[in-house]
């Protein structure tokens, strides 16, 4: 499994992890905040998204956790902080479960562990690998983002749509399958690493009593709620939301 990773800066790693139907582009606001705080981030495509390979699926949450461990592997990185939007903090909170010696800091981030509607995901899967990305695309931005803000912000708003638009549709449909169903939270409570839980206060796609449910199970956990921020808050809200990671990861310095 080649993951396709970007690296950037010197010091702590901090791992990004992207959602679902994006690439690592989509933590572009966040990469130079972290560099010039002394970290170094390595930011990837999850399995079957951007450049990195796109494996038949069924793709499980297991996948797409022990992809992460590889990357560490390969980059020789013994632990790091992780963070996750979305799928990525799907991801984060299976490794917080499962790979605890490999993870300092948990960033859990528009996120669930739960996220039901098993039908819509699975229906999803159906429908992009019979019809292509091209209607999930034109909807994702909705999801993604405030009116107000894409009003605001058209080119860019349109720019990032293309990363849905062309990603893999059996990727896409891979990860909608490790989504669907998916139940993380029995084992909350064993995640030792001290967590950060940002939700949406707009996120339609997974509201913010998904972020509290996980800041209630993980004994160690923050939680905060961004105003003014649909699902992709890591743009919406870039300086509150990169503050918020900032003050986190260098917490435990």
């Amino acid at each position: 499994m080649k993951v396709h990773h970007e690296t950037a800066g010197d010091g702590d790693v901090v791992v990004l992890s992207n959602s679902i139907g994006s690439t690592l582009r989509m933590w572009e606001p966040q990469v130079k905040p972290l560099v010039d705080n002394g970290f170094r981030v390595v930011r990837y495509d999850t399995r079957g998204h951007g450049k990195s390979d796109v494996p038949p699926g069924p793709y499980s949450i297991a996948d797409l956790g022990g992809d992460v461990v590889e990357l560490l592997d390969t980059l020789a990185v013994e632990s790091a902080h992780f963070v996750g939007l979305s799928l990525g903090g799907m991801t984060g909170a299976w490794l917080g479960q499962h790979a605890p010696s490999r993870i300092r800091t948990l960033a859990l981030t528009f996120t669930s562990v739960k996220p039901g509607n098993v039908e819509m995901w699975t229906g999803r899967a159906r429908q992009v690998r019979a019809e292509g990305m091209g209607e999930i695309a034109e909807g994702s931005i909705g999801r993604w983002f405030t009116r107000d803000w894409i009003s605001a912000h058209p080119e860019l708003a349109a720019e990032l749509q293309q990363m849905t638009a062309t990603t893999p549709a059996e990727g896409y449909a891979s990860c909608c399958e490790a989504i669907a169903g998916l139940d993380l939270t029995a084992a909350l409570s064993t995640v030792s690493a001290p967590t950060l839980v940002i939700s949406g206060a707009d996120d339609a796609a997974l509201p913010s009593s998904h972020g509290q449910v996980i800041a209630d199970g993980i004994p160690d956990a923050r939680f905060e709620v961004l105003g003014h921020a649909a699902h992709l808050g890591s743009y919406e809200q870039a300086e509150r939301f990169t503050g918020l990671i900032l003050e986190h990861v260098k917490g435990t310095r």
